[in-house]
């Protein structure tokens, strides 16, 4: 719970909008997440009317590896996942 205390403090540096979870989009927060350890996504309201930012953020989780750390509104926050062997 703590660390999601904090998410409100990172600003977002990744926006999705209509396109949706492309393939530039999940390389960007790959490569984010490398740099910065966390990301903050934000998905535009095209995107959020879908009523489905749970289901997406598990999906970027999946396809990053990464852990969720919190869903607001129509924001998703990512957590590098510590593997020692990357």
């Amino acid at each position: 719970m703590k660390e999601s205390m904090h998410t409100n403090e990172i600003k977002s540096t990744v926006r999705v909008g209509k396109s949706g979870l492309t393939d530039a989009v999940i390389h960007e927060i790959v490569s984010q997440l490398k740099k910065r350890k966390i990301v903050k996504i934000k998905f535009l309201k095209s995107t959020r009317e879908l009523g489905r930012i749970q289901s997406l953020a598990q999906e970027l989780a999946d396809k990053t590896g990464a852990k969720i750390l919190d869903v607001r509104g129509g924001t998703v926050v990512l957590l590098a996942q510590g593997d020692k062997n990357a």
